[in-house]
């Protein structure tokens, strides 16, 4: 209940407001109590990337698996991490983590998306490329959440363009992977 409620806050007031008290008030019970289980307003931050990380790894990860069999598409990937890290909050959450010097908080969402990507990769961590792709993918995504609507205005260029150029990318790299792997 208070991951939820915590990630209701980030949503909607931003990762400032994400604090005990807050969360506490949000589902009825003390400060003291949330204390007692996060251990500090760091850990229940901590606590909460770890939630989202394994929330939006775990979707991501089944659109993936999707893409691959044409049930789904690249541009659902696409969205769905676009999304994670603008309207889900993680790129606030990150970049309040990174200001706060409570970086050690990103490293669930650090090592969700390494597992997925090992998990999903079929020569597992050896999986270079999708790797790479993973990496281009994702800070496409924190960039945009962070910066791109403003950016977009001042270069007078359509909102969804960094969406559509990941979606090209990855276009590319599901291709590359599909041609890889049709004669395994």
């Amino acid at each position: 209940m208070a991951l939820a409620a915590a990630r209701d806050l980030l949503i909607e007031a931003g990762p400032q407001a994400v604090t005990l008290k807050a969360v506490a008030s949000r589902i009825g019970r003390t400060h003291a109590n949330l204390l007692h289980h996060f251990g500090s307003a760091s850990g229940l931050q901590k606590a909460l990337a770890e939630y989202l990380g394994a929330k939006v790894c775990g979707i991501i990860g089944e659109a993936v698996l999707k893409s691959r069999t044409g049930e789904g598409s690249v541009r659902d990937i696409v969205d769905l991490t676009f999304d994670a890290f603008d309207k889900g909050g993680a790129g606030a959450l990150s970049s309040w983590m990174l200001l706060t010097g409570n970086e050690d908080a990103l490293d669930p969402i650090v090592d969700a998306i390494h597992e997925l990507v090992d998990d999903l990769a079929i020569g597992g961590h050896e999986d270079r490329e999708m790797h790479e792709d993973t990496l281009t993918l994702v800070l496409m995504a924190l960039g945009d959440a962070l910066m791109g609507d403003r950016l977009c205005g001042s270069l007078e260029l359509p909102r969804h363009t960094a969406r559509d150029l990941a979606e090209k990318h990855l276009e590319q790299a599901l291709a590359r992977w599909q041609a890889e792997h049709e004669s395994v």
